[in-house]
């Protein structure tokens, strides 16, 4: 293949991927999306790729700025992939996913909702309790890297800070990586997750798992909980696949985050799926609650119910609650939950709701209301299995506009729902991650 020519060239923006990067065309025609320019905006780019229907490349310089565009806050922003958005003005951010979803309504679902739900907004800094860093030691730096990926994903971001993460978790960074570094396996160890739920009397509510591909020396493992100590971090260690995590320190350590509104305190594991956002989490369930308007006598179905997140807030309010997930160990925490928590009127199944589901009990059982909350691949499999004539509404949170759209339209044109409302809602600002929230009546 011939060499890419990076010779600078002016192109004038005029909409937004995305995936966040400006859209401009070539004078013959060609598509070429621009990593760090904004709609209306003329910049000079620089070629980073080539593909048969679109070029991709990066801005050089902004010759004229969008009103919009706002300087960065994070220094590592434009290198480090974690954010996408920085330099667009957060108000504007909201509306820019707004147009992707109903884009995605238009052109894939071929469908319109009746009503634009308002943005569903929380702060937009520190507000990332869950995630995963990246870690690899580089000979030529002399130094262990711990961070996300660079927008080349090939390389680790050398990070000092992150103003997406939670403060007390960023804040950590530097003594983060240099604990890595000083460990014997640091060239062992190529990711952390962390997690953080509420604080407890003995430690921060923050967790950390250290992936590590060979057995840690007793000096490592000492370096870890002295660093849990100083920090009040829980540490865990994962030296094989998901089942293989265990605590190093404390002991028995207490992870739970609580939904205050509904007097629930969830319990969870360090690897198990909680929505990132805490105070986005609270606001979208009581919206997801309001849109699907339950009765008292009514029984509801929530489907990838996870660790019952709308399922025990919903049982709350209604006679009885269904939840249904394909993870047997969130299936266990969420039975675990209710407990907890008192709730004797939510039931748990775990089930594939990518299969076929025709010998499942719960799928014989009377329903009034349906909420579902599938991954990015959607819920078309499970949907054209229920016998959707029992439920009056449906609500449908997604993560991924386009298997959202794909569904509304095979429910408004194949099964003859109407699409009452739809809107999006910012779990993750400064990403181009648009998540949405859709209402459905017979």
């Amino acid at each position: 293949m011939a060499r890419i020519d990076q010779t600078p060239f002016e192109v004038s923006i005029t909409d937004l991927t995305h995936d966040g990067r400006g859209v401009a065309r070539r004078p013959d025609g060609k598509a070429v999306f621009v990593a760090g320019a904004l709609p209306g905006e003329r910049v000079m780019a620089s070629q980073t790729g080539r593909h048969r229907s679109f070029d991709e490349a990066r801005t050089v310089e902004v010759l004229d700025a969008a009103p919009e565009r706002v300087a960065p806050r994070c220094a590592h922003f434009g290198v480090c992939s974690g954010c996408a958005l920085q330099h667009y003005d957060e108000g504007r951010q909201i509306l820019a996913k707004q147009r992707v979803l109903m884009e995605n309504f238009e052109r894939i679902g071929h469908v319109e909702p009746e009503r634009i739900l308002a943005p569903l907004v929380d702060g937009a800094w520190g507000y990332r309790r869950k995630g995963r860093f990246s870690v690899r030691r580089v000979e030529k730096k002399d130094k262990t890297l711990v961070g996300f990926r660079e927008t080349d994903p090939r390389f680790v971001a050398d990070i000092r800070e992150c103003h997406t993460v939670m403060p007390q978790i960023a804040s950590k960074l530097p003594e983060l990586a240099a604990l890595i570094d000083g460990m014997q396996a640091r060239r062992e160890i190529p990711q952390i997750e962390f997690i953080a739920g509420d604080a407890q009397d003995d430690f921060s509510g923050v967790a950390l798992t250290i992936r590590h591909l060979a057995p840690l020396s007793d000096g490592d493992r000492d370096a870890l909980v002295a660093f849990g100590k100083t920090h009040g971090f829980a540490i865990f260690l994962q030296p094989g696949g998901v089942d293989s995590v265990h605590p190093l320190w404390p002991e028995s350590p207490k992870l739970a985050f609580s939904l205050p509104q509904w007097n629930l305190e969830f319990l969870f594991r360090p690897l198990d799926f909680i929505q990132v956002n805490a105070g986005l989490n609270g606001k979208m369930i009581q919206l997801a609650i309001d849109l699907l308007d339950p009765r008292p006598e009514d029984r509801v179905l929530d489907l990838f119910a996870g660790l019952g997140n709308f399922t025990l807030p919903l049982a709350r309010q209604v006679r009885e609650v269904v939840g249904v997930e394909g993870e047997a160990g969130l299936v266990r925490r969420a039975r675990e939950n209710a407990a907890h928590n008192g709730i004797a009127n939510a039931e748990f199944h775990a089930a594939d709701l990518a299969k076929d589901l025709s010998s499942e009990y719960w799928m014989k059982q009377p329903f009034d209301k349906l909420l579902l909350d599938p991954p990015r691949s959607g819920a078309d499999v499970v949907l054209a299995q229920l016998p959707l004539k029992q439920f009056d509404r449906i609500v449908y949170v997604s993560c991924h506009p386009a298997s959202l759209a794909r569904d509304a339209g095979f429910l408004v044109k194949e099964r003859g729902w109407k699409l009452k409302a739809a809107g999006v809602m910012d779990m993750f600002p400064h990403t181009a991650h648009v998540e949405s929230i859709a209402l459905f009546e017979r």
